[in-house]
């Protein structure tokens, strides 16, 4: 069981799984913002409401009925999904995740003699040997 532990620690898998486990839920939601509040919003503004039953007939069945099809309007309807998934993602990403700042660059200063950056509490420069 140890060894399982130090696994999980040393190669972030339960970070990983974490972070699997949230995107299926943030996956969720903005799947359901997407199909329940935009789409019918979208649908509004099209001439036809029900555009993601759109298809494109290969053969049809001896009564008349559609055997087979491209569905091009559920293929666009996956197309906008994604792009509202991915817009969605990319400003939750952009407005929690921010960069973390720079650290400080050690405090320097020049060498009068050879001019070269050397701490600020040196007594002597480690490149020429002069007094700093």
């Amino acid at each position: 069981m140890k060894g399982f532990m130090d696994f999980l620690k040393q190669t972030n898998a339960l970070a990983l799984a974490i972070g699997v486990i949230i995107g299926g839920a943030v996956g969720k939601v903005v799947s359901s913002l997407a199909g329940d509040i935009l789409m019918p919003l979208i649908s509004l503004a099209l001439p036809a409401g029900d555009w993601r039953e759109a298809k494109i007939a290969l053969t049809h069945k001896a009564d008349g009925s559609i055997d087979k099809a491209i569905a091009l309007g559920s293929f666009g309807g996956a197309i906008v999904d994604f792009v509202i998934i991915a817009f969605v993602v990319y400003m939750v990403t952009k407005n929690v995740m921010k960069p973390a700042p720079a650290a400080p660059a050690p405090a320097t200063k020049n060498c009068p003699e050879c001019t070269e950056a050397v701490p600020v509490a040196a007594k002597r420069c480690k490149f020429c040997g002069s007094a700093v």
